[in-house]
Formats: C-alpha cells, sequence, structure tokens
C-alpha cells in the first residue's frame, strides 16, 4: 500500500472537506481520503476553503468585448479533430473538466469545479468524484454522471490515436454510481502518479446532443454541442471570423475558482492573411488587443498616433512559465537526419548572435535546455539523483553523456557566415560521409548531393530562415526555404510531409505521463512530437518519471532526459523570451503587477473590460 507524504497531506484535510457520506465512509476506512484538491506531491495553496483565487479582482466588472487577430483560417468548430481539420481559435472554450488548476503554483494541484469533492484509497486504485448538482450545461440542461461517463467513452472511441492508447492504458473503467457520483478504475501495476489528474482532467460534454445530432469527435464540423463553460459559441464566418459571448445563466459565477474571471461579455478572434495587416488592423482601432511575438515588430512597428498619444499600451510584462523548446526541428522519420554530426554540422550554421542582434533587434536569449531556467534544466555534469537515474540506462547510452557537461547551443560571431564554424561543420559533414564535390556541393560516396527543405507558412519567419539558408547554401548543402499556404502546411505537417520545421515542444514545471505522448518510441508518429523522436534510454526515464514519489525525484529524472535529448541534438536551438510582450487599447485592466500569477498572463481569464475608459477612446475616435 502506498503512503507517500501527498496521500498523509490529503488525509490531514479530509475531516474538513468531506461531505457528510464521505465522511462516514472514511470513518469506517481510514485509508479512504476525501478533499477538493489533488496533488501528486501533497501540496496545494489552496487547501482550505477560500472565496476567490489570490490573482484576481473579485469584484472585477462583467462586460464589453476584446477582438483579437491571428493568421490563417479554420474550417471547423470542433477543437479535438485536429487530424481532420483547422479548428477555430479558441474552439475548445465552451468546455470544462471535473477538476481545474490555477495559476499561482509551480507544483500544479488540481481543483474540484465539476464536482464538490473527491474521494480515493491511498493505494489509489480507483477514485470517486461526487458531482455538483448546480452545473448546467449552455443549453440550461443539468450535467449529470451520465455525461462524464459518456465523454470518456466518447473519446476513448474516436479521440486522436495517442490520447486513446496512452488514457486507456491508465483507465479501465468509469461508470456512474448514480446521477452525481462517477468512479473511475485505474489500471493494476501500472504507476500511480498522474492518474487521478488524468481523471480529473476529463472535459464534459453532453451525451444528448450527440446522440440526438450522431457528431463525431473526429471529423471536422460547426455544429457546436452544449457546454459546461462561461462561454459558448456567438457566431461566426468561416475563415475569416468567431465569436464567443459570456453565458449570462453561467451556473459557475460564484465558484471560489471562477469568481472575478471570465470578465469579458464577447470574444472575437479575426483572421489575416499576414501578420502585416493583422497590425494594421489593430493600429486603426478594429483589433483590440495583441499579444506580439515578432520582435522587428514590437522594436519598430508600434510608431503610429494611438501609441504616442498613449490610447494603446505598449508594455512587457514578465513570464514566469518554462518557455516551450522551439526551434529548427529534425524530421528524425528521415533517414537522411540519423547521423547525429550530420545534425551538429547543420545546427552550427544557424547564427543565434547575429540573427538576435541584426533581425531581433537583441530581445531574445539563447535556448539551451527544453526545460529553460527552471528545476528542470540539467547543468554542468550529472550527479546525485539525476547520476543515479542515467546509470539506470548506462548500457543504453553513450559515455559522453557521463564524462562531458550537458550539451550547450554553440557559440556564434557577428558575421552571418561564422568562418570557424563553417570549419568545423565541414569536418563533421566528413564524419557523415559528405566531402566537397563538383558545384561546391556536399556529396556523399555515390556523388549524391545532400538536400534540405524548409517549410514554412508564416512570412514572419522568412527572415529568420533565410539566412540560415544562404549559409547551409556556403557550407555545400542545396538547401532550400518553402514558404506554402496555411492549409497546405498544416496538411503537410500533420503527414510529416517535410524535412526541417520551425516547432517544438510544450514544457512546464511538472511532467508526467504526457512525456510519452511527446518524447516516447510508441508515438514517433503523433503531431506532439514533431521531431519523431524516440530512444529506448529515454523511455525508460520517462517511466521514471511517471513513477516519481516526490517533486525532486521527478525533477531529476527530467533533468537526466534533457541531458539524453541535448546530446541527440534532434532540434536547433534558438531562442526564448522571458516577457509577455502586449498592446492593447487602454480600456482593459488588470491586478496590480505584484498580484499577477507567475504562469499566466490571464488577458482573457483574469483581466476586466473598462467602459469609462472605452468611452472616452470612442469619444476620441480612437476606435472603430
Amino acid at each position: 500500500m502506498n503512503t507517500r507524504p501527498a496521500l498523509r497531506a490529503l488525509a490531514s484535510v479530509a475531516a474538513v472537506l468531506a461531505l457528510s457520506s464521505a465522511a462516514a465512509r472514511a470513518q469506517e476506512d481510514e485509508t479512504t481520503i476525501t478533499a477538493t484538491w489533488f496533488s501528486d506531491w501533497g501540496e496545494a495553496k489552496y487547501e482550505e476553503p477560500f472565496d476567490h483565487l489570490d490573482y484576481v479582482n473579485p469584484d472585477a466588472p462583467k462586460g464589453g468585448e476584446i477582438v483579437l487577430s491571428t493568421v490563417g483560417s479554420f474550417d471547423s468548430m470542433n477543437p479535438f479533430a485536429t487530424l481532420t481539420g483547422s479548428p477555430a481559435m479558441l474552439s475548445s472554450m465552451p468546455y470544462e473538466r471535473l477538476m481545474e488548476s490555477v495559476a499561482d503554483e509551480a507544483k500544479a494541484a488540481s481543483y474540484c469545479l465539476l464536482c464538490e469533492t473527491i474521494e480515493y484509497p491511498e493505494s489509489q486504485e480507483w477514485v470517486i468524484f461526487h458531482l455538483r448538482d448546480d452545473v448546467t450545461f449552455s443549453d440550461g440542461t443539468p450535467m449529470t454522471a451520465e455525461d462524464v461517463v459518456f465523454t470518456h467513452k466518447k473519446f476513448i472511441a474516436e479521440g486522436t490515436p495517442s490520447w486513446r492508447s496512452g488514457v486507456s492504458a491508465m483507465i479501465t473503467d468509469v461508470e456512474a454510481l448514480d446521477a452525481h457520483t462517477v468512479k473511475f478504475t485505474f489500471a493494476p501495476d501500472i504507476p500511480r502518479n498522474g492518474l487521478i489528474g488524468q481523471a480529473g482532467a476529463t472535459i464534459v460534454m453532453q451525451k444528448k446532443w450527440f446522440d440526438e445530432t450522431g457528431a463525431r469527435l473526429d471529423e471536422k464540423r460547426y455544429q457546436v454541442s452544449p457546454g459546461t463553460g462561461a462561454y459558448m459559441l456567438d457566431g461566426y464566418d468561416a475563415g475569416q471570423w468567431v465569436a464567443y459571448r459570456r453565458n449570462p445563466d453561467y451556473w459557475g459565477l460564484d465558484h471560489p475558482l471562477k469568481r472575478g474571471r471570465q470578465n469579458y461579455d464577447r470574444i472575437r478572434i479575426v483572421y489575416f492573411g499576414d501578420t502585416n495587416l493583422a497590425l494594421e488592423a489593430f493600429a486603426a482601432g478594429e483589433i483590440t488587443f495583441r499579444l506580439e511575438n515578432s520582435s522587428i515588430n514590437w522594436a519598430t512597428s508600434y510608431d503610429f498616433p494611438a501609441v504616442h498619444n498613449g490610447s494603446v499600451v505598449k508594455a512587457e510584462l514578465p513570464d514566469g512559465n518554462v518557455p516551450n523548446a522551439l526551434g529548427f526541428v529534425f524530421n528524425m522519420r528521415r533517414e537522411k537526419f540519423a547521423d547525429r554530426n550530420l545534425r551538429l554540422a547543420l545546427g552550427l550554421m544557424y547564427n543565434f548572435t547575429w540573427t538576435n542582434d541584426a533581425l531581433q533587434y537583441g530581445l531574445f536569449a539563447q535556448r539551451e535546455s527544453f526545460w529553460q531556467n527552471s528545476p528542470l534544466m540539467a547543468e554542468g555534469l550529472p550527479d546525485g539523483r539525476e547520476l543515479d537515474y542515467l546509470e539506470g540506462v548506462r548500457d543504453l547510452l553513450p559515455e559522453e553523456i557521463f564524462t562531458e557537461e550537458a550539451q550547450m547551443p554553440h557559440s556564434s560571431g557577428d558575421r552571418s557566415l561564422d568562418r570557424r564554424n563553417l570549419r568545423q561543420a565541414l569536418a563533421l559533414m566528413e564524419e557523415a560521409g559528405y566531402t566537397p564535390g563538383s558545384g561546391g556541393k556536399l556529396r556523399d560516396a555515390e556523388g549524391r548531393p545532400f538536400t534540405l527543405e524548409f517549410l514554412s507558412a508564416n512570412p514572419s519567419f522568412d527572415r529568420i530562415f533565410i539566412p540560415y539558408v544562404e549559409n547551409l547554401q556556403a557550407l555545400g548543402v542545396e538547401a532550400r526555404y518553402n514558404r506554402v499556404d496555411p492549409s497546405q502546411y498544416q496538411a503537410r505537417r500533420q503527414a510529416f510531409d517535410y524535412d526541417m520545421i520551425y516547432d517544438g515542444y510544450q514544457s512546464g514545471l511538472e511532467e508526467g505521463a504526457g512525456m510519452q505522448q511527446k518524447y516516447g518510441s510508441k508515438e514517433v508518429n503523433d503531431i506532439f512530437n514533431p521531431a519523431g523522436y524516440s530512444r529506448e534510454a529515454v523511455d525508460r526515464l520517462i517511466e521514471e518519471v511517471i513513477r516519481a514519489e516526490t517533486y525532486d525525484d521527478m525533477t531529476a529524472a527530467v533533468r537526466a532526459i534533457d541531458r539524453v535529448m541535448r546530446y541527440d541534438y534532434f532540434m536547433v536551438p534558438t531562442y526564448y523570451n522571458d516577457s509577455y510582450w502586449v498592446a492593447y487599447y487602454d480600456m482593459y485592466d488588470h491586478p496590480p503587477l505584484e498580484q499577477m500569477p507567475a504562469y499566466d498572463l490571464g488577458y482573457l481569464d483574469f483581466w476586466w473590460y473598462n467602459a469609462d475608459k472605452a468611452a472616452e477612446l470612442r469619444a476620441a475616435g480612437a476606435l472603430k
């Protein structure tokens, strides 16, 4: 029986948090725990009953509209059919999960949202959700345990293949014990970490609507099922715009997790053909909020009257999240990238220093780790618990993992083509079997050149890709940059029809079973694994992450994985930013900076619309 400190911590608050019936069962069986929250690490900031989250304004007014822009198009309102369509932005907004995390915790806990309490034994063989009896869908019908069971089984039957296989291996049965009680039973003989969290992350959709329409989760469609969330679809023009409106009868308005949140009456997203058009629309007052991700735009394009006269606020706000591991991703499914020396050679031709200084206005830092600036980042030589984990798979790893410091990105000079790196790259290409031949091209033993296509759909990346391509051409690689339209890019990305793309992996301060979908050998053809990366040692280390008994054990196992993946160099690391770049018309307010959470900007969550400021902007002609 598992008696981890995490579970003992939960047991200590059971008497306060239990419902009467659950408390009676707990008295009969002391190993049964009842709580309103769960964490694998036994810690939660909001353990006791609370009125609202610390980072919100509980008295924030409701009302107004926020208008966002995005580039591209959409052909579906079904957010779960990512393999067959391009869902509209925020199309998952109408749906809620049984439990929800918050934005001011590094060691994420899950808190009851659609449930009142959860109940489980110390062995974590199962978990029971005692559902709230006041939750309603947007059409006014009550949510029941039958909807929870139906949604789980619907996802198992029609969700993405990787999700189905992963969750099926964790959860063996879901049953409704009564109208407001649901039991999830977990597979025996697998690690307990992440199981209750996975059950708590279950989205709840309305069984009645799906029964009546026959709709599937794996089809692109514009029909939208009712959800329990604060927002519902308001309207759309396929590929042009989509809008969501706040449900005035939202059941959770006074829920402690929701007080002071979901404050806008309407959220509208307008689609544009390119970023320049979107920025022009913002300057004209047609778009009201921008989260900028282009350094050239941030440095040079906010030079218009609304900024100068104070109608637009331009600010850099701190971002405490682990930056996503972005870079130039090799498609490891292709034999041409099998040699590590070749990948290192190609990476040497990307010049971060020159790119950042000359093209990105010195606004970025160079990324080193898949978990940059966090306790999960490998540094120096392995030691302590991290070394213990690596020793467990030593027979599957090169000796350099143990004798050399964690792989760092190469340094470059202040000229686009760094001659020192060029010489090193030529030597590595020769070790990989490519030597200079006719026409200045690197050729293999059969005289074939090495060809490389960079695929993109984003015009703003032109200035980053093209100098890199030119450097590779100077090396002797037949490199070309192919920018295609967004729909073609989406289709080719889904089919893994590319050599290299600018993409990456989402990282967090806490990792678990989700790592299998991103980096596991069984999921090399998953869209969340753009490189198609796999290594047996990493598979086994992911199992250690899932089995981790403490947060420190988890972080040590992830550091071991970080070290191995950086050595394998299946992505050329580029840059990251530790700030949010935001520009918005001065009619939106947020809590004081010292109150803001470290892990979420929250502009669609806990910011709010100031009607008086909006009226002044309209009177001044700043808004369309």
